[in-house]
Parts: structure tokens; C-alpha cells; sequence
């Protein structure tokens, strides 16, 4: 996604998933084992209390440092905050590598957004900057970084959105799964959620070696949220339906990474589209895109929908790119203010 910035050995049941059971076989004395959990699974590792009957939730990505007039559209039971990264190359977390950890404003902001019983998850990341896990020296370093920002932000949920040349590097996918597994013992209540990139046959190689790292290190993984977006030239036809078939794809691979029933891992997948005009030309996600999304993740329980992005959420007004740009602060398609936030909802 943009920023503001211009089956593996010892299988570990996604604990969003346990409802559906877990087939890994893994014996529950061992260490991962006493990690797993047959309940139900928590508000937060579903993305917050429902906001329809089917347990879909609605989680947009919002700006941590600028409010929008369209950030409750839809009433959204989770809101992801965009994007914690390193302070320059040092060890130290963010607000999109220019705004302080502790910043008041965000502060205000961040109770603005709960005062409606709304829960905040970090998503930490995201296509540019520097990620704390190529800043880090040591998964000791980066969990104490990590948990500098879940703190200042009040918040138990966490998103990780990996990609790029992040998402090749394996000595920070290491690092990074090596720290949040030393983060979770810390915080028995921690929700994890991998954001990654997906076409529509589904993750590439890096993203489901990421997983697989997690994995191994006894991660316990709440969601996989997809980013169904930017596919690429040759990819020209129905937004939707790519959504739609991204997922179908992804969700065979949980089934196979985590061990997990048909009905778990649709549990453990979220989805998240950029609205409108997306980064590739031909790539257009419309009103229609999302009601489809929608009724499609609700058919399947997928735990939440998300998209890029609340202060994108609203009708361009004229060819003043430096103020009314599809790529930064509008949708590129004609719509009312909030449309896709409504949409999103069902």
C-alpha cells in the first residue's frame, strides 16, 4: 500500500482459527502447544466487535497523524493506523519516519477515533521507509521497539505490512518473527496481523516463506490480511472478481501452512482493496467492487475487511494535483463522501 511518504516443522494453530481445530498434529505439552487455544476467538484477534451478524468486520487504514471526515464511515470496529516505521536508520519507532511515538496530536487523534468503543491496532511498515526490522540489531531491540509504539498508541493489535524489498530480505523476516514471538510472551493479550501482498494465484514465495517463519518461531498469528491491489498491466478486467479469486488462492495456502479446516482459514483471512484509481492504470476498484468484496467475505466469514484508505475516501474535485491527487487524498472515481466506507460495511 502507499505511504505517507510520497508447511513448515512444529506447525503452530492461528489462534483467530482455533474455533475450526488445528491439524498439525503438534502435541499441546509442548512449548507452542500451551500457546494454542480452543475459545472462541478474542474481539481483537477478529478485528474488533462485529459490525454485521455474519462476524465480518470492518477495519479501514487511517492516517495516525491527520484526521479525515471520512474516518467513521461505516462505523468501523478497528482502525489501523498508518504506519509506524524507524526514526532513519536508528532502532527507534515512528509515525511514518517524521512524527514522534509519543506525539501529542496523535494522542488526541487516537482517542477521537476510540471515543466510539473503536479498538486501534499499529500497523507497522508499509511500501516505503525504513522498517524497524532492517533498523534493529536484535530481536531483544526490535520487540522493545515494537512495544515503544503499541504502547503509545493504548493499543494490544498489531499489524505487520511487509513488502517490497522488505519482503525479500530474509535476515529481517527472521528478525522480525524472532521478535514478535519474544513480544507475545511478553503480552499475553498481543493480536498479530501479516499484511502481504497477493495476485490472484494467490502469495508469492516470500510471503508464504514469511509465514512459514512465523511459524517456526511460534508466532501466533490472528490474521493474514491480503492486499488485493496491483496486480500489474496484463490484469485489466474485473476488480472484484480478482479480489474474489486473490482469496480463494490465499486461503488454500493457510489451509496448508497452518494446519487448519476450510471454515479456519477463511477465519484467518482479511482483505483489504484500494479504493478507487489504484497505482496500476488499468487497475480501477469501484462502489460496486467493494459491496462485492463485502458480500463475498461475509458468505465466506473472512474476519475482516480493510481498505486504503479513509482519507481516500471521497470524490476528487478538480485537476489540482498538489491538493486533489487520486494517488494521495481522493478516490479518482465519482462518488459521496464515505461511499466506500458504507460499503465496506454491507
Amino acid at each position: 500500500m502507499r505511504t505517507f511518504l510520497k508447511p513448515a516443522a512444529g506447525l503452530v494453530c492461528v489462534i483467530a482459527l482455533a474455533t475450526a481445530g488445528c491439524s498439525s498434529g503438534a502435541d499441546d505439552s509442548n512449548g507452542s502447544g500451551s500457546r494454542q487455544s480452543s475459545a472462541s476467538p478474542s474481539g481483537s484477534a477478529s478485528g474488533g466487535s462485529s459490525d454485521s451478524s455474519s462476524g465480518t468486520a470492518y477495519a479501514p487504514y487511517v492516517s495516525a497523524t491527520t484526521a479525515s471526515d471520512n474516518d467513521s464511515a461505516g462505523s468501523p470496529s478497528t482502525y489501523n493506523l498508518a504506519f509506524v516505521i524507524a526514526d532513519g536508520s536508528a532502532c527507534t519507532p515512528s509515525w511514518n519516519g517524521t512524527t514522534a511515538i509519543g506525539d501529542s496530536a496523535v494522542k488526541s487523534r487516537i482517542s477521537a477515533l476510540t471515543e466510539s468503543g473503536a479498538a486501534v491496532r499499529v500497523s507497522f511498515g508499509g511500501a516505503s521507509g525504513k522498517e524497524l526490522a532492517s533498523t534493529c540489531d536484535s530481536a531483544t531491540e526490535l520487540a522493545a521497539a515494537y512495544g515503544k509504539a503499541l504502547d503509545a498508541a493504548g493499543a494490544t493489535e498489531a499489524d505487520f505490512d511487509v513488502e517490497g524489498t522488505q519482503l525479500t530480505d530474509s535476515d529481517s523476516v527472521a528478525l522480525r518473527s524472532e521478535a514478535i514471538a519474544l513480544l507475545q510472551k511478553e503480552r499475553a493479550d498481543l493480536s498479530v496481523t501479516f499484511t502481504l501482498p497477493v495476485m490472484p494465484s494467490g502469495l508469492d514465495d516470500d510471503g508464504v516463506a514469511l509465514l512459514e517463519s512465523a511459524n517456526d518461531n511460534g508466532v501466533v498469528v490472528s490474521t493474514v490480511n491480503i492486499m488485493t491491489m496491483n496486480y500489474g498491466s496484463s490484469y485489466d478486467e474485473d476488480m472484484g472478481d480478482y479480489a474474489k479469486t486473490s482469496a480463494r488462492a490465499a486461503h488454500d495456502q493457510l489451509k496448508e501452512i497452518f494446519g487448519l479446516s476450510d471454515a479456519g482459514a477463511w477465519k484467518g483471512l482479511a482483505l483489504t482493496s484500494m479504493l478507487g484509481v489504484n497505482d496500476v492504470d488499468n487497475e480501477t476498484f469501484t462502489l460496486a467492487d467493494a459491496a462485492e468484496v463485502r458480500a463475498f467475505a461475509e458468505q465466506k466469514g473472512v474476519a475482516w475487511v480493510s481498505m486504503w484508505s479513509t482519507f481516500r475516501d471521497q470524490q476528487c474535485e478538480g485537476d489540482d494535483a498538489a491538493s486533489d491527487d487520486a494517488a494521495t487524498n481522493c478516490s479518482g472515481v465519482e462518488q459521496g463522501a464515505g461511499d466506500f466506507g458504507e460499503a465496506f460495511t454491507g
